[in-house]
């Protein structure tokens, strides 16, 4: 049985799952990461398991709770993302982007909830993007995962409020990972487009790859995961991203949506 903090983080072999990971442990957790993987990361703990399979995550979690006797923390950080046109898009392929970056987060909830709440404390941190209160046309499905996952993580901490457990969610925005290669891209129908898809497309993956460091992204995810209270539901990383969260509360829909065509529509 551990005496220290037990933090699970889901997506936790790359990118900012593993930035993540190796912040909580740096900061004297025990940390647990579950990834689709055989391999993990080392001096982490290594589960092999696929988030959007609920009987995975139930076993998951149950040998995790055997090894350590209780989880402190759940970061949901497995996802992935696509573009393209919304017409384009294939169905099959939205819905597997809400089987992952939102059922995903859902199954492990389900499995971790029952017993932070039986033990009167916990935290969860549920990764999302400042894509959720700035939809990025040509990546309508994951703004509408990540919008997803900010309304189901209010309405879960209220929930959660009288027993002591805290939810909240932690908006990125452009991170310097190997998320942006592995962005499913739908090019079909750029030609009637005009060439907007791919200049969209091609305008996010350089301020992909031109963004944050994945290590301080999770080094500040890990410090919030810590934090102690139920201070704001909504996070959001870089003073600059801030900004931009505070003005998509503060604008009139209109010119907030004409400012994003200006900068990912044309």
């Amino acid at each position: 049985m551990s005496s220290s903090k037990v933090a699970v983080v889901t997506g936790g072999t790359s990118g900012i799952g593993k930035a993540t990971a190796l912040a909580l442990q740096k900061a004297g957790c025990t940390v647990y990461e579950l990834s689709r993987r055989a391999e993990g990361v080392e001096g982490l703990r290594h589960i092999s398991a696929d988030v959007t399979d609920e009987a995975a995550v139930n076993a998951a979690v149950a040998q995790i709770v055997a090894e350590a006797g209780h989880i402190d923390l759940l970061v949901n950080n497995a996802g992935f993302g696509i573009s393209g046109a919304i017409e384009f898009t294939a169905p099959e392929d939205a819905k597997k982007l809400f089987d992952v970056n939102f059922f995903g987060m859902v199954n492990m909830n389900r499995a971790v909830v029952p017993l932070m709440r039986a033990a009167g404390h916990g935290r969860i941190v549920n990764l999302s993007s400042v894509a959720a209160p700035v939809p990025i046309p040509f990546q309508a499905y994951y703004s509408a995962t990540k919008a997803a996952v900010n309304a189901y993580t209010m309405a879960l901490a209220n929930e959660l409020r009288p027993f002591g457990v805290t939810v909240c969610a932690v908006m990125p925005g452009d991170i310097h990972t190997g998320f942006t290669a592995a962005r499913k891209k739908v090019a079909e129908g750029d030609a009637i487009y005009h060439g907007r898809i791919s200049r969209s497309v091609q305008r996010m993956e350089h301020d992909e790859e031109t963004g944050m460091d994945p290590a301080k992204a999770g080094a500040y995810i890990a410090a919030v995961a810590l934090r102690d209270g139920n201070r704001h539901p909504l996070y959001a990383i870089r003073f600059d991203y801030k900004f931009f969260t505070f003005l998509a509360k503060v604008l009139p829909a209109r010119f907030l949506n004409w400012l994003i065509y200006c900068l990912y529509g044309k």
